[in-house]
């Protein structure tokens, strides 16, 4: 492999992959042309805009990183989120191309340098894609994306579908222009034999494309560390490390969407040191790799992260789909505090049941930490009972009772007191994020929809078509002429304390949203018939179709007061 080549020139003749303890495919795509912020898109316009400039010298795709497993079989160190990304776009090319007339035979030796000769494919992402990679890309054998398993899988969909879309109406000026732009364009790669020198070389080279997370960065110094003093253990250490982190990508591939992987590092780190407190990861980890003998931490901290990561897949996964107190939680957000605590009960084996009580009391105390806005720290107040949840003493009263305390200690308690019921009822009088308003009215939904009855199964959040906040009395009213379309006058009180208020808050479909947008309330009134929350108002206006003060008084005094008794 030539230090200077060409695209072509570095491909063909070679099998390159994606090794198993590298982080899989993570470029996004955005499908508005109007937004081109996602690495898919920038890729595409870039060779547009070099396409419409006439340069007179190559493209270039910059440098790229090999470890040489043996004679022409590479792995992709550096680069491979644009090298992976250029044989999607080709592979969406030729198949264009093949719709327009039969591939000439420079054409055919091309496709069979950069994308298959005969059953070999030239590139190969990490294993637990590839299958995906070979049927929808290159031999664009279509999947069910609803059955794809990993974040990855889907990135590397959405970018050959956008792709496809993109070329769908060029003609073949354009598609061989774009062929020549690609396959000439220019590169540099540096095989190395050594995987230390691999290793090192990737931590410290800027990457044109997607920055390397932390989490990245320290898997690069604990491999690098190894070879340095990893002595008679090291290739079985490195080996270890790899399988590790190979689980670790499967694991962000399926929940990076609901979690990020930096903030897991973290996490890992206040479990592994058993204290809230931590929080720079790369200071800590690099301050541990500079004394005399960090293998013993190596080892340690990288099975730590492992567990935290298969620990959090069944988290978001399984459990959150089977337990209502748990995605109750997720869909709260704001659940940073909690996760260290979460991780710490499935390493000790745990009951769901458990988990499932430590997450909805960390809700209240997330809630009202969220309404209540104080600049008051959460970690100092129960960072103790955190470091007592031991493998010894893995009880989670003590810390149900904490937060139970803290949401009922006296004001007197002034440092304790910022979560109390006081203060919680004081930040649930007006208006709020809406985000956090949706999520109180799912909440009041199910209270609603569970009364009188037994085995009632509790409605999901995510089960509710684009849920959205409607404001009952319109924030514009009518033709500005409120009471003759059945809401009350629009004086300054009225705005300034009715208007955006959980009583005049309602939770709707966006369709359902749409369709009743600020139209007289007796119009609303009558749509309002699916959830029980709906019916309620209907209940409340059925003498007269008027919503007014008196009504939206009268409802947030019915959700404050389950609010205040659920929280």
């Amino acid at each position: 492999m030539e230090a200077s080549t060409t695209v072509n020139k570095m491909l063909a003749g070679n099998k390159i992959f994606v090794p198993t303890y590298q982080r899989a495919y993570s470029w996004d795509t955005e499908f508005d042309k109007s937004k081109t912020q996602k690495h898919v898109n920038v890729f595409l316009s870039d060779l547009e805009d070099y396409y419409k400039s006439s340069a007179a010298t190559p493209y270039y795709f910059g440098h790229f990183l090999f470890e040489e497993k043996s004679e022409s079989h590479f792995g992709v160190i550096d680069g491979q989120q644009r090298l992976t990304t250029i044989v999607i776009f080709l592979s969406a090319l030729f198949s264009k191309l093949k719709t327009i007339r039969p591939l000439t035979e420079d054409e055919e030796v091309l496709f069979e340098n950069m994308i298959k000769r005969k059953s070999n494919y030239i590139f190969s992402t990490v294993d637990y894609d590839n299958q995906l990679f070979k049927d929808y890309v290159v031999e664009q054998t279509k999947k069910n994306k609803n059955a794809l398993e990993t974040e990855s899988a889907r990135r590397i969909v959405n970018a050959f579908d956008f792709f496809s879309k993109a070329l769908s109406d060029k003609d073949e000026k354009y598609l061989l222009k774009m062929l020549k732009t690609v396959s000439e364009a220019s590169c540099t790669t540096h095989p190395v034999k050594n995987e230390s020198e691999a290793i090192q070389m990737f931590i410290f080279q800027n990457n044109r494309g997607k920055k390397p997370s932390n989490l990245e960065i320290i898997k690069a110094q604990f491999m690098f560390n190894v070879h340095l003093y990893g002595g008679e253990e090291k290739d079985s250490l490195i080996e270890e490390i790899k399988n590790r982190f190979e689980k670790i990508y499967k694991s962000i591939s399926s929940i990076e969407y609901k979690i990020d992987e930096d903030d897991v590092l973290i996490y890992t780190l206040r479990v592994h040191f058993n204290s809230l407190w931590e929080s720079n990861a790369i200071d800590k980890i690099n301050k541990l790799l500079s004394e005399s003998n960090p293998i013993p931490f190596i080892k340690s901290f990288t099975n730590s992260l492992a567990e935290s990561f298969e620990h959090l897949t069944t988290f978001f996964g399984e459990d959150e789909r089977e337990n209502i107190e748990i995605h109750s939680l997720i869909t709260l957000g704001g659940f940073a505090i909690a996760i260290p605590f979460v991780i710490k009960a499935y390493t000790f084996g745990l009951q769901t049941k458990e988990i499932c009580k430590i997450c909805s009391a960390m809700e209240s105390l997330v809630l009202r930490h969220r309404l209540i806005g104080t600049r008051a720290e959460l970690t100092s107040r129960i960072n103790d009972v955190y470091q007592k949840f031991t493998t010894e003493q893995p009880d989670i009263k003590p810390i149900v009772d904490r937060i139970e305390w803290m949401k009922n200690v006296s004001n007197d308690s002034w440092w304790w007191a910022y979560w109390n019921r006081s203060e919680f009822e004081k930040s649930i009088q007006g208006g709020m994020h809406h985000s956090t308003a949706k999520f109180l009215l799912w909440k009041y939904e199910n209270y609603l929809e569970n009364q009188g009855k037994n085995g009632y199964s509790l409605t999901r959040f995510d089960s509710i078509e684009s849920p959205e906040l409607e404001h009952i009395a319109p924030q514009t009213p009518t033709n500005g002429e409120p009471i003759a379309t059945g809401y009350c006058e629009y004086d300054e009180e009225f705005r300034n304390q009715y208007i955006d208020c959980l009583g005049n808050y309602l939770l709707l479909s966006k369709s359902h949203n749409c369709s009743v947008g600020n139209k007289p309330f007796s119009d609303k009134r009558s749509s309002y018939n699916h959830l029980g929350q709906q019916r309620e108002i209907q209940k409340m206006t059925a003498e007269s179709e008027i919503w007014n003060k008196e009504k939206i008084s009268l409802r947030k005094d019915k959700i404050v007061k389950f609010i205040l008794e659920n929280f």
